[in-house]
């Protein structure tokens, strides 16, 4: 058995599939894109594939992962650990299919029997936040997830502070303490604001704050939990379990959140998140992407148990013009019950393709996120 084609897809909303074909007529499929960025990660894929993997047999997965890693001697980074991500996606559909059992299955089983998942609400620029967090809650979601601003100066006023307090304190009045609410910083606070921002939300009683601080500046964070109570998440940003091993060892961060689809696939995420077990810190993979990077998500969330939450981006503000379902030959595959997704008990990811409207949407996808700017015409973080 060995890989005989490839195919690569560029579809909307932001997103790229890979199709992954064997002599033996099977098939896998991975999510490899950096959003913004889907056709330089294309480009790396047909790399990594062209002079790697084809023609190879596709059983061996860590030794694969680590030739398309170790093989170059410059590694690491959003747009190589992203390819790498999606083709290790790819085979391990390829060889749960082989055997006829879910991936979970042959990671050691399922450490659970449904996985929580949470529901953004408000937009980039948070706005109209309580009425959405109430819909979500009347439709069953106990855990909802919000930006905390929009852009903000280096060190911005007590009013945006106020507003800040403000958005979060109607959400919790309006849901009540019985749910959950994620506020995301998204990295757009530098750490004197993070500092002030925590303090100002914690009587709230957020369920973590994301991204307080830019990864490049985690030795930011024991300042600012020295402020706080607040559970800290990170990870969306990072690519490795050598990024992840510092914070670990900082011993400030709650919950990690690496992205399935960007920090280097099933392989490279079940032991980041073996590491995190070893220090009591919680995972909730960062998934604001498509119908794969999502079913490689609970793939791995069904056999961790340390295991917190997983986000997923049905109804996204990113996904206006398709959404996750959409591409989905059987839509079942994610229904959402009381704010749960059961485990898939098909085999590889579980999930089915709809090929055939996955070729009518294919293109040239031309989408970037947006920039921002500060009043002084400064470029602001999105």
């Amino acid at each position: 058995m060995r890989i005989t084609d490839y195919e690569l897809y560029q579809v909307p909303p932001r997103w790229l599939f890979l199709r992954l074909e064997t002599s033996d007529g099977r098939v896998g499929w991975g999510e490899p894109v950096v959003e913004g960025r889907a056709r330089t990660v294309k480009t790396a894929v047909e790399e990594l594939l062209d002079t790697y993997l084809l023609g190879s047999d596709p059983d061996p997965i860590e030794d694969h992962w680590q030739t398309m890693y170790r093989g170059g001697f410059y590694r690491g980074g959003p747009v190589l650990m992203s390819a790498i991500a999606g083709i290790d996606q790819a085979l391990w559909d390829l060889k749960g299919k082989q055997f006829g059992a879910p991936v979970y299955e042959l990671l050691g089983g399922k450490a659970r029997n449904r996985v929580q998942v949470y529901q953004w609400v408000g937009g980039d620029r948070p706005e109209g936040v309580a009425q959405a967090a109430e819909e979500k809650v009347e439709e069953g979601f106990g855990a909802l997830k919000m930006n905390a601003t929009s852009e903000m100066r280096r060190v911005d006023t007590p009013a945006a502070i106020a507003e800040a307090e403000e958005r979060l304190a109607t959400v919790r009045e309006t849901v009540g303490p019985d749910v959950d609410i994620g506020v995301d910083f998204h990295g757009r606070v530098s750490k004197s604001m993070a500092k002030r921002l925590a303090r100002a939300l914690e009587p709230h009683e957020p369920m973590f704050i994301e991204e307080p601080v830019l990864p490049e500046h985690n030795d930011a964070l024991p300042e600012i939990a020295a402020y706080t109570s607040i559970p800290i998440a990170t990870g969306e940003r990072m690519y490795s379990r050598w990024d992840f091993k510092e914070v670990f060892e900082s011993g400030v961060v709650d919950i990690i959140q690496p992205d399935l689809s960007h920090a280097g696939g099933i392989t490279e995420v079940k032991k980041i998140v073996g590491m995190a077990e070893a220090y009591d810190v919680a995972m909730a993979p960062h998934c604001p992407l498509g119908p794969i990077a999502l079913a490689s998500c609970i793939q791995v969330d069904a056999c961790s148990p340390n295991v917190l939450i997983q986000e997923q981006s049905l109804d996204i503000h990113y996904n206006e013009t398709s959404d996750v379902l959409d591409y989905l030959a059987d839509p079942s595959a994610f229904d959402f019950q009381d704010g749960y997704v059961s485990l898939p008990e098909g085999p590889g990811l579980g999930i089915d393709l709809n090929e055939e409207h996955i070729r009518e949407q294919a293109g040239d996808i031309d989408w970037h996120n947006p920039v921002w700017r500060h009043e002084d015409g400064s470029v602001a973080e999105w």
